[in-house]
């Protein structure tokens, strides 16, 4: 029988590699090595196991998030904040990805994540971002369009089978992904702030 965190983290690999309507019960079951009943049995049901994944993926990531510090550098927060971003991506690739295909549906299960974990965590950075774009330090344009450009790139960090044909090694090392993250959110971070150098 697997353990707890295993149930949970194949999962997350089920349900980001399939998606949330490919991930029938017997195909849990059988990627777990469990019986056809077990979701059910041990959870009620696959929304509430697909609800079960999402919490043991995103609340402790959530919980160690702090607000930034008042009067703390708007643009140290935003940079703290798309390179944390970027660094969980790179750490957990099938949460990025069950985040990207949960993004494209309107469902009740987009309405779980914005409302226990997107809200919650946009709403540590939104301020920056407010008084960035009212100092000038950051062009005046809608939050989506801002959050777009943050959440965007992730697919270049996750998206392996893409990558490798740009050119990515196909062993990267943690560290060279880490690497790679932070370099993609400076890219980021500064075409955001591009605004403050013209």
């Amino acid at each position: 029988m697997p353990t707890e965190r295993d149930v949970l983290q194949r999962g997350l690999e089920a349900f980001a590699t399939l998606g949330y309507d490919r991930a029938s019960a017997r195909e849990l079951a059988r990627r777990l090595g469990v019986g056809p009943t077990f979701i059910n049995d041990r959870y009620g049901s696959k929304a509430a196991y697909w609800r079960a994944v999402v919490d043991a993926a995103l609340g402790a990531q959530l919980e160690g998030m702090v607000p930034p510090v008042p009067g703390s550098d708007d643009e140290n927060v935003v940079r703290r904040f798309v390179m944390e971003f970027y660094r969980v991506s790179v750490g957990r690739p099938y949460l990025a990805m069950l985040m990207a295909d949960e993004s494209a549906q309107d469902t009740e299960r987009l309405d779980y994540l914005y409302q226990r974990y997107i809200e919650p965590t946009l709403a540590l950075v939104a301020p920056s971002i407010e008084r960035l774009m009212a100092s000038g330090g950051m062009a005046r344009v809608p939050l989506d369009v801002v959050v777009f450009a943050i959440i965007a790139p992730v697919s270049g960090l996750v998206q392996e089978p893409l990558a490798r044909r740009l050119g990515r090694p196909e062993h990267m090392q943690q560290a060279d992904r880490h690497a790679r993250a932070e370099a993609l959110a400076g890219l980021v971070v500064d075409g955001l702030l591009a605004a403050r150098r013209q």
